[in-house]
């Protein structure tokens, strides 16, 4: 026989102990949020012939949808849940990313 100690492998912790993250929910609300503000800026720029340039290039700025979630959760999870921290600094995380989009596609 080897000469080994035995392990075990139950917690001292209870299922019930375990801490929930709850920062997933908020963050990805924050991201939609600065994905609409951000959606409503060209509107606000150039009026109502932004629908002539969204008609062809929708699929893009869709595509963005998931990426502003993505940001909203992390920031806010790297912000420690602070909501006053996160939301200016994904919404202006999001802004960037739509304007660099918008000019990509400009030429």
């Amino acid at each position: 026989m080897r000469d080994t100690q035995n392990m075990s492998l139950t917690s001292t912790k209870s299922l019930a102990d375990s801490e929930e993250t709850t920062w997933s929910l908020q963050g990805a609300v924050v991201g939609f949020i600065a994905w609409l503000l951000a959606l409503g800026i060209p509107f606000l720029i150039y009026g109502s012939n932004t629908l002539f340039f969204l008609l062809y290039t929708w699929p893009f700025f869709l595509a963005l949808l998931p990426v502003a979630v993505l940001i909203g959760v992390a920031l806010h999870s790297l912000l420690d849940s602070k909501l006053l921290y996160s939301l200016p600094v994904t919404v202006l995380t999001v802004m960037a990313l739509f304007g660099l989009l918008f000019l990509w596609l400009m030429g």
